[in-house]
């Protein structure tokens, strides 16, 4: 019998073939569908059905495989379409969505992939960034930012909380709405932007430099030839792998986190404040990390934590349904997300003849909170320009393209070493060092410290962090 198989390069994850199938043969589990080859009576209603062609014929199926990643010289193929463009951007994050404006900005031509059907979905982060960083990079818009935040609160393992006032420190960002807005940003600035499109090898020359990749779209693979890529995939990236960049993480080297977007908060919850982002500390809530409540309006809260990538006595969803259960045991969930966040600072190579790495993909995030949404939107920036500095000057040797290594260090990166040092040696803290710090700051007046305050007094018996903090207040960490 000619059964169907689904072509998850094309599926829309829609439904459509569930709805039809006369035997429940076919499911759809969140993103991923399957088809019980027991159940089903090869009546190809699916096929039918289907509004993007993804479901095909066994027949089809050997086919499919053989030409998964074309081994030939693709501009010699003719079942591989051919585009040439100056800079090919893989990944529309923050990352990469800069990196392609910033170059098409130069009337550059641009092309910006992005593997999945739509950008900013899944959402990876609590979201929460920094207003006097990201007003360097894009204009503030209301209809990508869920809350203003005026400060913090920080809570010692005993639910003690130290409140810190910092009045229109950040925002709580919708990053669906927000990540779209940099991708349609860099489309008005001239790039192309593709959608489930997915890179599945890079185009090489005779000598092993980067020109291109391939891509699959639903209508076919296409060569696409490019002066030079930007790998802008995320903590997941192997392009930077295929370029001969590695870009593995040691479980020692991550945090592994879960998040659940929360609603119906009681009002009176004094764990959930509309205007601040909380904090929580302890080995029992969060070995080798911490927790957060990041408020996002209408009793809403994104709920989440990450722990050490090598702790293997439970997992993160276990100590988060505990967290979650304890605090907020009026609310329901409406989304949960998980990932892993690379927190042993960047990589240390980040180009190569024709290539960039940049953002997650490139290690980024800051060592000490875990953030990314900043760094790699500053990274794309320095990658956008610094690219098309290069194919003006004709030149895009690593050599050429080291640039962007050497701004990045300036800019962000040196100050990754110092960061990592601090976090490792508060993760050494005891839930009664923290707890007695909290009693400690709380008689200090905590509402008028500010965090480098609050720093130096959390190490005033640990000479060692003292002098890895000055390191960062001398080279402008602290501002």
């Amino acid at each position: 019998m000619n059964r169907p198989f689904v072509d998850r390069e094309i599926c829309g994850y829609c439904g459509a073939c569930v709805s039809v199938c006369p035997t429940n043969a076919v499911e759809l589990v969140d993103i991923y569908l399957r088809i019980d080859p027991d159940r089903c009576i090869g009546c190809l209603a699916c096929l039918k059905v289907c509004p993007l062609g993804a479901m095909k014929l066994n027949s089809e199926y050997m086919k499919y495989e053989a030409s998964e990643i074309p081994e030939l010289d693709p501009y010699r193929n003719p079942d591989v379409k051919r585009l040439d463009f100056d800079v090919l951007v893989i990944g529309a994050g923050p990352a990469g969505s800069i990196a392609a404006r910033t170059v098409a900005q130069e009337n550059l031509e641009v092309l910006l992939i992005e593997k999945r059907q739509e950008i900013g979905a899944p959402v990876r982060c609590a979201e929460g960034v920094s207003k006097k960083a990201l007003v360097k990079i894009v204009d503030p818009d209301p209809k990508w930012i869920s809350a203003n935040i005026n400060g913090c609160r920080l809570y010692s393992p005993d639910k003690a909380y130290i409140k810190v006032d910092d009045p229109g420190s950040g925002f709580v960002l919708e990053r669906k709405i927000f990540d779209r807005e940099l991708a349609a940003q860099a489309a008005k600035a001239g790039a192309q932007v593709w959608v489930k499109s997915r890179a599945i090898n890079l185009i090489k020359d005779i000598d092993n430099r980067v020109t291109g990749a391939i891509v699959r779209r639903q209508d076919g693979d296409y060569a696409i030839r490019a002066k030079i890529v930007i790998a802008a995939d995320g903590v997941e990236s192997q392009v930077g792998k295929w370029a001969g960049i590695d870009t593995t993480c040691k479980n020692s080297e991550v945090d592994t986190g879960v998040q659940y977007l929360i609603t119906g908060i009681n009002s009176d919850n004094p764990a959930f404040h509309p205007e601040y982002c909380d904090f929580y500390l302890g080995r029992e809530v969060a070995p080798r990390g911490y927790a957060w409540v990041f408020p996002k309006g209408d009793n809403t809260a994104n709920v989440g934590l990450g722990i050490g990538g090598h702790i293997s006595e439970a997992r993160a969803i276990d100590y988060l349904n505990k967290f979650v259960k304890e605090g907020f045991p009026e609310a329901s969930v409406l989304a949960m997300i998980a990932g892993c966040v690379p927190v042993s600072g960047a990589l240390s190579e980040l180009v190569r003849d024709g290539f960039m790495i940049i953002g997650d993909a490139a290690h980024q995030n800051d060592p000490l909170s875990g953030g990314g949404i900043i760094n790699s939107m500053i990274s794309g920036q320095i990658a956008g320009e610094v690219a098309s500095q290069a194919l003006r000057n004709g030149d895009i040797s690593s050599e050429e393209l080291s640039e962007y290594e050497k701004r990045w260090y300036s800019e962000i990166g040196r100050t990754f070493w110092h960061l990592r040092k601090l976090r490792e040696g508060v993760l050494r803290f005891s839930d009664k060092t923290f707890n007695d710090l909290a009693r400690v700051l709380a008689h200090k007046n905590p509402s008028r410290m500010s965090i480098i305050d609050m720093f130096w007094t959390a190490l005033k018996d640990e000479p060692k962090l003292l002098l890895e903090l000055r390191h960062l207040i001398a080279i402008g960490w602290f501002q």
